[in-house]
């Protein structure tokens, strides 16, 4: 079922126009319409004051309900209110406000999806995170208006940029009633505001009611206290959420004054925020920062892109014509990604322009302010994705579970106190008062300090994070994705070596591959060294203050050439006017090549930039000597498979596959090279379609490239791989390259088979698909095989590790995608290399591997990897910069290494904050136990005992909680994910039972003694709780308890480091003891009277309690790590997870149920494709196989056995 479905349905029968979803991408919200009514008004404020405001708190912490009692469903078209519920089931409701026209002359617009504009006379819209949703009546929804005129036909923008002489005054007022102005601003919360609206949570609330009858009860110092950890731990997180405003805010302010073309031509210096879709806008030579999206129109732009994409590379943009390849059909609408060579986006530093002579640089505005590129970013930041969705609900049936012990507590009070014939208040207060026992004051601080201190040890490291919230979650991760170039292997390549093409001749029939050569001189290759000069004409470098820039694996190709290259306006060579008044890039060879060319530059006339979707580049190059032949010559260069595609197969060496093959299983990174002579004119270069002079190319050879592994990577991988975590390579580079370097750093593992999963696309199998096929890539040697099974994995680690893995391009990843859906679930469980993907296939991927109940993390560099890293939920950028909105994590040292110490961080930060929580809660439950039992004779623990312990053991010990450093390696068992897991119910409950049990019998040992005297309780009893010698008793044995309780819960390894490295721990526990130690057994005057208890009147009956407090601490050390650790987390869970797996009724997670089906068999796949070479087991129909389980019955006999083991 999609997600929300079935709810939003329910929401919406019976009510015609009720509900809309509104989508882009895999983000949607549903929209509901209500109408407020007299009625529900008046009754909802009724209930609001009669209640004190309670009933309005109730509805605040429950949209949902606030919407229901306050409104009536209606359709979308009538209502004044609408609810809202995004992909992550966040509700909010949003009032639907009107704007109306001023006067029938001044109509207000609407965009349509076909690029015009409507006159209406109202505006209906609400906002929601920063985006305006207006009313479409004949859409019948709310949609924001820039996500329809930004995705019009091309040919619409293509004949605004052809007519346009810019928008008048009365449109430029029009369209920024429709759009707002274009600011990107995030506005700093009023302090009141943030701290109200974190008091009114429920957390907070219950401490107001607390304090405020502590207060009452004459809990002076006891509230006191409380209050100022409340204040502090408000102050604290109030301080930290306008630190990150400030933070955010100081990230994307920017504005400036923009040159536009207004009313019939007039270029206007205007500021950036009175810019509106539609307006034309000069890009300056000297450059700058873009403050808007827009389409280029005309000239060439580079920029700098790494504010969005985390690389610095400069970037080519061109302008769009209705000539280009991707706009030639009248009916293509406009896309941000397939288009995005035309685009300059808000936030990109423009470095450089490059123009038509007495030309400007134009460019066509097309989004403002948040529906930017830049935009959607910030908007990302302010309004993360929820995350421990899991944890926060486990959390809030843990707290229900301690009212449901609150609440027998509760009723307990009131009938001792009924019992007793005390007064009502005094009944009122102690009844309630109990109940504030079970739920901590100090409990939301607490969780919190794992975090804290993992945040602060990575920034330690250099690895920033912009949403520490994450953190928990990274505790998770079961699978990381890696990007290739500059993540696992070096950003720079080496060049390796050319191999040119000698075509054929009369001495050679066919062309074939000359030998291989690293000296690039021109008389010693075919054609006097054409490939030279294609290498150095086709790169996207450009001069930027006089140094060369551009594309690393550019750049050290074309200094090998020896080349120079300059700027047109820098061209010494007169000829270089005649160059139609264009300012091409100028390339020289050396001086003593030159008579191998016939002139001494060349001028890049035309430059198609590359497309990862098109895998290729090309320039068109003129020669000054050559302008009254028109002649032209086109270089292309590309992946090899794209280039081969494009060239006259005559040009082709028979044995250019094998070649290609060869290096790329090696590890190289291939680059072929091509070229085609053209007759046109220069005007003619600059109109020409790509796709018409892409074609019939000549090749003329490849250039080999060095990617070499970082230093880092393999034993990286080797952690992650020892870890059991799954490792994913996703990368832009050819199929087989990919398939070496994963070899080499261990994600194509030595100990498993590895198949290569392909299409034909020119064949159809026997259902009209696309055919595919499988074949072996790179044996593995059969004792590696045979160890993976032979190891040291247990049981259920054999069942969910797969013999084999696969390897996809992204042609084939669409491919299935589009006509196997199917297929999906199994190869995305087994396939760890993935090539040739482009960026949204990157971001599918993600999204797909989490639909398969992964914990994923994504680590890339920025380049093509942003819609990735976001949809992780662990992104993990390599970057200079301390902070990139592209990611929640930014690592300055740019090599993997940071992987794993996020997720050994994570783990760390997981399990503290559910040993914190334990610890609490166990110490809650323990004084609540202790109050229980003195309640029976009336009596009770004085203020300063309860300080003592809130304050100086429990809230002192739980501060230090946290400082305990990561393990220094990862574990291959998970750590626990659920809070409500049988271990920590357990684990709750026992503690408490033990706690309880010696309680009782320090309560009756008391009772018991000859010193002992009862309290006489009169008749209407009123006076002040009295002390006693049981609360002396019960008060000291509890203080070891919760010091043990501190030792237990802080787990070492595999997760954290032992107790004795966080010091400030050791050293709390050390002083509590002691210092417990000395009010038990050696108690002064003052200590006594400054606590107000009644001593245990002899040394040798203090020791009691002391060795009681030892032996209770004993039995609760023994059942932790028998019960708990032993016989529930490691046989229990053991036992449990090889049960679920048999049950096709459990819920285990969906890969793992894959896993168990296909891990050791690979027929499943011979069902989809044409298997080439022999599957590596005797495989079966029934899904099980040979070095699996030849059947259900066999792998039910297998789990007998070893639960009657365990």
């Amino acid at each position: 079922m999609e997600k929300g479905k079935g709810k939003d349905t329910d929401r919406s029968k019976g009510i015609p126009g009720h509900h809309a979803r509104v989508q882009s991408g895999d983000i949607y919200l549903d929209i509901f319409g209500y109408r407020t009514t007299p009625m529900k008004t008046i009754i909802f404020y009724a209930l609001t004051f009669c209640t004190l405001g309670i009933f309005r708190l109730l509805m605040h912490w429950k949209e949902e309900w606030y919407i229901e009692m306050r409104a009536e469903k209606c359709s979308l078209d009538e209502a004044n209110v609408v609810f809202v519920i995004d992909e992550n089931q966040t509700m909010v409701y949003r009032s639907v406000q009107i704007i109306d026209q001023k006067s029938p002359n001044q109509p207000l617009l609407l965009p349509n999806r076909d690029g015009t504009y409507n006159d209406v006379g109202r505006i209906r819209y609400f906002t929601f995170r920063k985006m305006l949703y207006a009313w479409f009546v004949d859409e019948e929804k709310f949609i924001p208006p820039s996500s329809l005129d930004s995705t019009a036909p091309v040919t619409v923008f293509i004949n605004r940029m052809e007519d346009s002489n810019g928008l008048n005054t009365q449109e430029v007022e029009q369209r920024r009633i429709t759009y707002g102005r274009n600011v990107i601003e995030v506005k700093l919360k009023p302090i009141l505001v943030l701290l109200f609206k974190e008091a009114i949570t429920p957390f907070y609330i219950f401490q107001v009611l607390s304090v405020s009858l502590w207060y009452w009860d004459e809990y002076l110092y006891y509230a006191s206290v409380i209050v100022i950890i409340s204040v502090g731990s408000l102050t604290l997180d109030v301080y930290q959420t306008r630190a990150q405003e400030k933070k955010l805010r100081s990230m994307v302010h920017s504005s400036g004054e923009v040159s536009v073309l207004r009313d019939g031509g007039t270029i206007s210096i205007l500021d950036s925020g009175e810019l509106v879709p539609g307006d034309i806008i000069i890009i300056p030579k000297t450059g700058g920062v873009m403050q808007c999206d827009a389409i280029l129109m005309t000239g060439t732009v580079i920029v700098n892109e790494s504010m969005l994409t985390g690389e610095s590379v400069p970037v080519t943009k061109v302008a769009m014509t209705g000539i280009d390849e991707d706009n030639a059909a009248g009916n293509v609408r406009f896309d941000f990604e397939k288009h995005s060579k035309h685009v300059l986006s808000c936030g990109t530093m423009v470095l450089q322009t490059r123009y038509y002579g007495g030309q400007h640089v134009r460019a066509m505005v097309i989004r403002t302010a948040f529906s930017t590129t830049k935009g959607q970013l910030v908007r990302s930041i302010m309004y993360p994705k929820p995350v421990d969705i899991e944890f926060n609900r486990d959390l809030l049936r843990f707290v229900g579970f301690l009212c449901c012990i609150a609440s027998i507590g509760f009723a307990y009070t009131i009938g001792m106190m009924v019992h007793y014939n005390a007064q009502f208040k005094k009944i009122f207060i102690r009844s309630l008062d109990l109940v504030t026992c079970v739920v901590p004051p100090a409990l939301p601080a607490a969780m919190s300090v794992g975090i804290i201190n993992a945040n602060g040890r990575l920034r330690k490291k250099d690895i920033y994070c912009i949403s520490p919230s994450v953190i928990n979650t990274c505790g998770m991760i079961n699978a990381c994705c890696f990007d290739k170039t500059g993540t696992l292997t070096e950003d720079g390549l080496d060049f390796q070596t050319l191999r040119p093409v000698h075509p054929s001749s009369s001495n050679r029939k066919m062309p074939e591959f000359g030998e291989e050569t690293a000296a690039m001189v021109p008389g010693e290759m075919p054609k006097n060294g054409e490939i030279i000069k294609a290498i150095a004409a086709c790169h996207s470098l450009t001069r930027i203050d006089g140094v060369l820039q551009g594309d690393p694996l550019d750049l050290i190709v074309f200094n090998q050439t020896q080349w120079t290259l300059d700027e047109g306006q820098e061209s010494q060579a007169e000829e270089t006017t005649q160059f139609d008044k264009v300012q091409p890039t100028v390339v020289r060879p050396p001086v003593e090549h030159r008579e191998f060319y016939g002139a001494d530059e060349f001028g890049v006339i035309r430059q198609f930039t590359f497309s990862s979707a098109l895998q290729r580049m090309s320039v068109i190059v003129g020669s000054p000597n050559a302008v009254s032949d028109h002649q032209m010559i086109i270089y292309c260069k590309g992946s090899p498979e794209m280039i081969v595609s494009l060239c006259n197969k005559e040009t082709v060496p028979a044995d250019y596959l094998d070649i290609v093959n060869k290096y790329a299983q090696h590890g190289y990174r291939l680059i072929s090279v091509a070229c085609r002579t053209l007759e046109m004119s220069f005007l003619e270069a600059q109109k020409v379609p790509r796709q018409e002079v892409e074609s019939d190319l000549e090749l003329l050879g490849l250039v080999v490239m060095e990617n070499r592994v970082k230093s880092v990577t393999k034993g990286v991988i080797r952690q992650l791989n020892s870890a059991r975590i799954r490792t994913v390579m996703v990368t832009g580079d050819n199929l087989l390259t990919a398939m070496s370097v994963a070899r080499e750093c261990g994600i194509v593992r030595a100990d498993r088979k590895a198949y290569l999963l392909e299409h034909v696309p020119d064949q159809k199998n026997a259902q009209g698909r696309t055919l595919l096929t499988v074949k072996e890539n790179l044996s593995a040697d059969p004792d590696d095989y045979m160890n993976l099974l032979d190891g040291d994995e247990n049981e259920v680690e054999k069942m969910l590790t797969s013999s084999y893995q696969f390897s996809v391009a992204g042609g084939t990843f669409a491919v299935i995608t589009r006509e196997y859906p199917e297929l999906l679930d199994d190869l995305m469980t087994v396939c760890d290399v993935f090539a040739r993907m482009a960026p949204e296939q990157k971001q599918y991927l993600v999204n797909y591997l989490q639909t398969l109940e992964y914990t994923v993390s994504m680590c890339g560099d920025g380049a093509n990897d942003c819609a990735a890293l976001k949809a992780a939920h662990a992104g993990i950028s390599l970057s200079d910069a301390e902070a990139s909105i592209a990611a929640p994590f930014t690592s300055k040292v740019a090599d993997i290494r940071c992987v794993p110490t996020v997720i050994r961080e994570g783990r760390a930060a997981l399990v503290t904050s559910f040993g914190v929580f334990k610890y609490m809660a166990n110490y809650s439950i323990a004084q609540f136990t202790s109050v229980m039992m003195l309640y029976y004779r009336l009596t009770n623990l004085t203020d300063f005992q309860f300080l003592y312990i809130d304050l100086f053991l429990a809230t002192f010990i739980a501060l230090f909680f946290g400082n305990t450093g990561a393990c220094d390696y990862l574990s291959k068992i998970p750590p626990p994910t659920k809070l409500l897991s049988i271990a920590s119910v357990v684990s709750v409950v026992g503690q408490m039972i033990i706690f309880a049990a010696a309680q009782l019998f320090m309560f009756l040992w008391v009772t018991e003694q000859p010193w002992y005297f009862m309290n006489i309780l009169q008749e209407d009893y009123t006076d002040s709780d009295l002390r006693s010698h049981q609360g002396t008793a019960i008060w000291c044995l509890s203080l070891f308890q919760y010091i043990v309780l501190a030792f237990l819960y802080s787990k070492a390894a595999p997760y954290r480091q032992t107790i004795l490295s966080n010091k400030m721990l050791c050293f709390a526990l050390v002083l509590t003891t002691v210092v417990s130690l000395y009010v038990t057994l050696w108690p002064a005057g003052w200590v006594i009277s400054f606590l107000e208890y009644d001593p245990i009147p002899y040394f040798e009956d203090r020791l009691f309690v002391v060795v009681v407090s030892c032996l209770c601490c004993g039995v609760s050390y023994l059942f932790n790590m028998f019960v708990v650790e032993y016989l529930i987390l490691h046989k229990l869970e053991n036992w449990r997870k090889l049960r679920k797996l048999a049950d096709p009724k459990a819920v285990i997670p969906k890969w793992e149920r894959i896993m168990l089906r296909i891990g050791k068999d690979t027929s499943w796949i011979g069902q989809y494709a044409q298997v080439e070479h022999a599957l590596p087991e005797k495989t079966h129909k029934n899904g099980f196989a040979k070095n699996g389980f030849n059947s259900k019955k066999e792998l039910l006999n297998t789990i007998d056995e070893l639960s009657s083991k365990l």
